[in-house]
């Protein structure tokens, strides 16, 4: 059989984004809207992401399902990368952090959005692989580190938006400091068998938490 072209993984990646948008419709009851942000499948559609995936499975990459990446890690499935990515409501001029760089998938659509991304990432191993995918297709405003995500990244706090891809019972004190006031994290919270996917309003008289939709994410790791 011959080898995937790039005119045929961008029908299935075209594909994907509809499927994006037959699930939001699905959710809609839950998510409150029955449509994601034109802005935010349009990156889906632009961002390969075959190329941020390990290569025996790349060519499952368009399907709406998460994906294995090593060390017992996934990437998001597409629908919920970008509904994470929708309900963060995100502006040219927004300052991202994200806590959990994986391979870069969720970076790399965050960057097509925004000014810029800090990305924290606790597996050295990812974080290395993360920067050369991100390089090959040509973005550059995505700076990663490797450390503990729950800790933030101070030297550039405050943040406009944050993303977190794991789950923890209550959104890191420290990530909560490091928002500016009016900002927005998206979150799964809750325990290894609950949780929901929610959204983290802060204002000057303090933090609202909603939660939009069950999901299951693996728990947030933290560095002693």
């Amino acid at each position: 059989m011959k080898q995937m072209t790039e005119k045929h993984l961008a029908i299935f990646r075209r594909h994907m984004v509809e499927v994006i948008g037959i699930h939001a419709d699905l959710a809609s009851d839950d998510c409150g809207k029955s449509q994601l942000d034109d802005r935010v499948l349009a990156a889906m559609h632009e961002i390969p992401r075959h190329l941020f995936v390990p290569a025996p499975v790349a060519a499952a990459a368009y399907a709406d399902t998460p994906l294995p990446i090593g060390f017992d890690k996934t990437i998001s499935q597409p629908f919920i990368v970008a509904l994470m990515t929708d309900l963060l409501e995100l502006q040219a001029t927004d300052r991202v952090l994200e806590v959990g760089t994986g391979l870069g998938y969720q970076a790399a659509i965050l960057a097509r959005l925004t000014a810029h991304v800090f990305s924290v990432e606790v597996v050295e191993e990812f974080a290395t692989s993360a920067r050369h995918r991100l390089k090959r297709i040509g973005i550059e405003n995505v700076t990663i580190r490797v450390g503990d995500g729950s800790r933030g990244w101070a030297e550039h706090a405050p943040f406009d938006k944050i993303l977190v891809a794991a789950a923890s019972r209550q959104p890191p004190p420290k990530l909560l400091d490091e928002l500016k006031e009016g900002g927005r994290l998206v979150m799964p919270i809750g325990g290894r068998e609950q949780q929901g996917l929610s959204v983290v309003d802060k204002d000057a008289t303090g933090v609202r938490v909603r939660s939009v939709l069950d999901v299951r994410f693996g728990e947030l790791e933290t560095v002693a």
